[in-house]
């Protein structure tokens, strides 16, 4: 037999090998992951969505290439579904971008975070195949022997997913952890998050989910009955973790009336496409200024306006010249003003505390900027390459770490559109003195899905933190979040509005602001006192 025959042999057996099905239930499954996000929330979904990637790693361990391969479309099905929206940039001819090379851009940019997805659960696969698969155990009953290796399966395998979300967590790509597929529809869960932040909701998605799959494959027909407990384990820890997230969710506030404070918020609608030029400008400063006359009609105590409300630079001259800084002047009362300010030769997005006298008394500047869409990433090398292949003008600077916001009604935790996923960057303000949080956002250019998963992370945010959050959008969804996560108030989309309610001061420390994400380390290093204890174990009884 020649060797043109033997590999066609081979690739029929690989087209035509059960993979196949695997493929298909992984994707399917991915799918069912997604549909957890808003804005379908069908949270209970992915607490059974991840177990056909779970029982594909264990039961086929022995074919790496097409295990990792079978990893693949659930990435897909997950990351491709609840990160559709960001196709939603498509048209782009306002900013001068032709409606050919927009629709390339949209999809390039739909691929590469599908991609960065599926870098994030093909490693998963590898890793938890690799050390599974070399893993040795001897127990003195079987019964234990089984139940041992359960555990650390779940236990290893749960580690190394959140591990693996931290690591991408800190890079600038981030925004679909598997915990925010309870948000905002599952308070109770969401509630994990004040223990050690999203990462205590991922990790009990995982380890339900992997109890599950390894009671499925250690059920063996003619033994139901003695099956049974594999069943009932991952049943109980579920009820048990909505326990405590329910315990936590029905504390109550306890607020103080001295720490109100009363919040104006302007939604100001101005459509991107109009919002760069001189019709979006005015606009812009007409619609802020009555807004901002109105609310303080209604006796706040600071008026509050999206990203960029007034989208050029905040000069003196600009000042001076603007309607709304005039009204500031003259009825005296606070505003948070959404615009650009001027960093050495560059801009910062930023977010600035004006005083009754028109003097700036805290200015933030954004953190985490959006690749490409903001900033260009290894500008040295990539800058010219990109700016001849896009019009896009990525050219800001980001802010520093450990900003503080200080205002007459506290300390401000401030988060400014991407920021949101980044639930540390909310943690260490939490921690410096923060006493409630403003999120600033400019979501015009997509769809009502990628609102609702905005607004769905800063509920996480408002939980993990314990405090009160206001939302100021461009275009929707506005809205006022309680430290339950309850959301008081939400505008609509694409709608001009005013909204003024009470929210409250808060100074109480989660375990999560106090210490942060301490859950992965220490399933880090149990997992690897596991492995090391099981693999100089004597060979006994393996799977």
């Amino acid at each position: 037999m020649d060797i043109k025959t033997t590999e066609a042999i081979r690739t029929q057996r690989i087209f035509y090998s059960p993979f196949k099905q695997y493929w298909i239930i992984t994707f399917l499954s991915g799918i069912l992951m997604g549909l957890g996000a808003e804005p379908w929330g069908v949270w209970l979904l992915p607490w059974v969505a991840f177990v056909p990637l779970w029982l594909t790693v264990i039961q086929q361990r022995g074919k790496q290439r097409l295990l990792i391969t079978s990893a693949i479309p659930w990435a897909v099905g997950y990351y491709g579904l609840s990160l559709f929206w960001i196709t939603g940039i498509h048209p782009m001819t306002w900013m001068g971008v032709p409606w050919w090379p927009s629709l390339i851009i949209a999809l390039f940019c739909w691929v590469f975070i599908i991609a960065w997805g599926i870098g994030l659960t093909v490693v998963w696969v590898w890793l938890f195949s690799k050390i599974t698969k070399v893993l040795k155990y001897k127990f003195q009953r079987k019964d234990s022997s089984e139940l041992g290796l359960i555990f650390s399966r779940v236990l290893i395998g749960t580690a190394l997913w959140c591990g693996l979300e931290w690591l991408w967590s800190q890079t600038p790509l981030w925004w679909s952890s598997l915990a925010y597929t309870q948000s905002y529809g599952n308070l109770a869960i969401l509630h994990l998050g004040q223990i050690s932040g999203p990462s205590t909701i991922t990790a009990a998605i995982v380890a339900v989910n992997g109890l599950i799959a390894e009671g499925l494959i250690k059920n063996p027909v003619n033994h139901l009955r003695n099956s049974l407990r594999f069943y009932l384990i991952p049943i109980v820890l579920f009820i048990f973790l909505h326990g405590i997230g329910f315990f936590l969710y029905r504390q109550p506030l306890n607020d103080l009336p001295e720490n109100a404070v009363k919040v104006g918020i302007i939604q100001g609608n101005i459509p991107n496409k109009i919002k760069l030029n001189s019709i979006g400008w005015q606009k812009a400063i007409n619609g802020y200024t009555t807004g901002y006359q109105a609310l303080v009609n209604q006796g706040v105590d600071v008026v509050i306006t999206p990203e960029t409300a007034l989208p050029f630079l905040w000069t003196e001259q600009t000042r001076r010249n603007s309607s709304f800084y005039q009204a500031i002047l003259q009825e005296k009362v606070l505003a948070f003003l959404g615009g650009f300010s001027q960093a050495g030769n560059r801009l910062t997005n930023s977010l600035l505390a004006i005083n009754s006298e028109g003097k700036t008394i805290s200015q933030y500047d954004k953190v985490n900027l959006v690749p490409l869409g903001e900033y260009i990433p290894f500008e040295s090398i990539l800058g010219k390459w990109i700016n001849r292949l896009s019009p896009l003008d990525a050219h800001l600077i980001k802010g520093k770490q450990n900003q503080q916001f200080k205002t007459p009604f506290g300390q401000v935790i401030i988060g400014i559109c991407y920021d949101s996923a980044f639930s540390r960057h909310f943690q260490k303000q939490a921690k410096n003195g923060g006493e409630w949080i403003v999120t600033a956002s400019n979501d015009a250019h997509y769809a009502s899905a990628m609102l609702a998963q905005h607004h769905a992370q800063d509920v996480m945010r408002s939980i993990e933190t314990n405090r009160w959050t206001v939302r100021a959008t461009n275009t929707g969804y506005s809205a006022i979040v309680n430290p339950k996560g309850e959301t008081i108030w939400i505008s609509q989309q694409d709608t001009y509005a005013t909204y003024t309610d009470l929210i409250y001061r808060r100074t109480i420390q989660t375990l999560y602001v106090r210490w942060g994400d301490w859950l992965t380390p220490l399933l880090i290093i149990l997992s690897g006192i596991t492995i090391a204890f099981n693999y100089w174990q004597p060979s006994g009884y393996t799977d």
